[in-house]
């Protein structure tokens, strides 16, 4: 039986590898890869000649049984489009399936966007949250961002150019005005890094347009007493007042005041 190695490989720079995942791609007999035009790419750079198969969102279920059965013959070598696999990828179903029937799994770590957009932001990095990518739908999105907006710790996530925007907005509306890092094209020929709050961000985008993959790094919630039911019932009927949905409502109320978002929303129901 072989080892599933789990390789981190550059997220930009292609000199961001280590010798040891390079070894590792020259040792094994097979290279499952998220992307394979970018993995030919590494592995020409460095002169390695090794069988690559893809591995992505798509057909991550039919090739899981084929990549099982080569763990059988051999060592397999897993990697990301960029950075660390099974983030933000579906190397995690390989993971499980290879655990599951036996087979060691080894991490060789390596660059990862998230970490390397946290340490150069400026904010608190003893305590952080992974979101990944956000729900694409809004209100999926929005509902995400009242659980978390009363966490204290940082929260790190990925964004598409094209969703920037929106989900700037939201960030907004469900966090407040929170200090913000824009990381773009990370450790690349164009690498970016602006630092602001959520609504310089956003006027800052009139002039400079989105372009690249993004990592944001926003600011935890403050250090601030949950709000008493009273301040609670008096916040949602204002909202509610304004013409505003239970459900908009209590999910603003929630960014605002430490309660989750369903207490705020049954708050609502025995006022009717």
């Amino acid at each position: 039986m072989g080892t599933l190695y789990l390789v981190g490989t550059p997220i930009g720079n292609l000199e961001d590898i280590t010798l040891r995942a390079l070894r590792i791609l020259r040792e094994v007999d097979l290279i499952a890869a998220e992307d394979t035009r970018t993995a030919h790419r590494l592995l020409s750079h460095y002169n390695i000649e090794k069988p690559v198969t893809s591995f992505f969102a798509g057909n991550e279920h039919r090739k899981k049984a084929a990549l099982l059965a080569a763990l059988e013959r051999g060592d397999v070598a897993l990697i990301s489009e960029a950075g660390m696999p099974a983030i933000s990828d579906p190397g995690y179903l390989l993971v499980r399936a290879a655990l599951d029937e036996g087979v060691p799994v080894v991490a060789v770590p390596g660059p990862s966007a998230h970490t390397a957009a946290l340490v150069v932001s400026g904010l608190p990095s003893d305590r952080f949250l992974f979101l990944g990518f956000l729900p694409r739908r809004g209100g999926d999105r929005r509902d995400l961002l009242a659980q978390v907006a009363p966490l204290p710790m940082t929260l790190v996530l990925y964004e598409a150019p094209h969703r920037l925007e929106a989900t700037l907005r939201d960030l907004l509306r469900a966090l407040g005005d929170r200090p913000v890092a824009l990381c773009r094209e990370l450790t690349k020929l164009h690498e970016e890094v602006w630092r602001g709050t959520l609504s310089t961000a956003l006027a800052r985008l009139e002039s400079h347009p989105p372009r690249g993959e993004f990592t944001l790094v926003v600011g935890g919630a403050e250090d601030r007493p949950r709000w008493e039911e009273a301040e609670v019932r008096a916040a949602l009927a204002e909202l509610r007042a304004q013409g505003m949905s239970r459900s908009q409502a209590a999910r603003e109320v929630a960014a605002r005041s430490g309660w989750p978002r369903r207490q705020i929303y049954a708050l609502d129901e025995t006022e009717r």
